[in-house]
């Protein structure tokens, strides 16, 4: 059951890039139809910054490759998929309604073709591979507040994220089954605003910390309770 007290909110995205890969955040532009920001120095490879602050998409320089398959994608909706593969992206599988691809650094993504004007925000699911989807999704439930939602598939989704984007298409976070359990950092994971030590004693796993400029803990590093990464920054720090 969900609790009425939880402050947790959704924050913005964050995907890890290594060094060479400056062009992600313009393809991820492209494929979100969120503006990107080139990052002021060379070693900053950027950040999606949208009209609401759920939209966002923070791009953070990482030492290490990708090297297996991504537990967390993004689907987006996209007017053709040759738009996307003019921009680096490739085709690897392709279903009844959305085809899964790579984008130009690697990561998997699922797009869907749609008839019409494209919203200008395009991301309408952040897809996460579980191992128990049932009971991963009711844990974020509880963190945030909301309901749980199944329809007797082996999926389970949420919608109605606190601090989620409400504009363009239909937004949710849906928890699918797979048979492999996690073995390395996500290198796609979320941001929330909330309390770690509230977080922690529901069942989340403390990682690090970051050191802040202004303050010693500028954010802090948590895994849920299937080992996704996620970053927590205090209440106070939303806009």
């Amino acid at each position: 059951m969900f609790s009425t007290t939880s402050a947790t909110r959704f924050k913005e995205l964050c995907f890890d890039v290594t060094e060479g890969q400056e062009g992600v955040g313009r393809f991820w532009s492209a494929a979100t139809g969120v503006p990107f920001h080139p990052g002021a120095t060379a070693a900053d490879p950027g950040d999606l910054v949208g009209h609401q602050e759920g939209m966002g998409v923070a791009l953070c320089p990482v030492p290490e490759a990708k090297t297996v398959k991504n537990r967390v994608h993004l689907d987006v909706s996209v007017g053709s998929l040759e738009e996307l593969i003019a921009r680096g992206a490739t085709v690897q599988e392709q279903h009844e309604h959305w085809t899964v691809m790579i984008d130009p650094v690697g990561n998997e993504f699922c797009a869907f073709v749609r008839e019409g004007e494209l919203p200008d925000y395009r991301v309408f699911e952040v897809v996460v591979d579980s191992v128990d989807p049932e009971a991963i999704t009711q844990w974020w439930a509880d963190v945030f507040a909301i309901e749980a939602h199944n329809k007797g598939e082996p999926w389970w989704w949420l919608q109605d994220v606190p601090g989620a984007p409400t504009a363009g298409p239909f937004w949710a976070m849906v928890f699918g089954p797979v048979p492999e359990p996690k073995t390395v950092k996500n290198r796609l994971h979320w941001d929330v605003y909330g309390d770690p030590a509230a977080l922690i004693a529901r069942g989340a796993t403390h990682l690090w910390d970051v050191p802040g400029t202004t303050r010693p803990i500028a954010w802090t590093v948590l895994a849920d309770p299937e080992g996704n990464e996620f970053c927590v920054f205090p209440p106070g720090d939303a806009a």
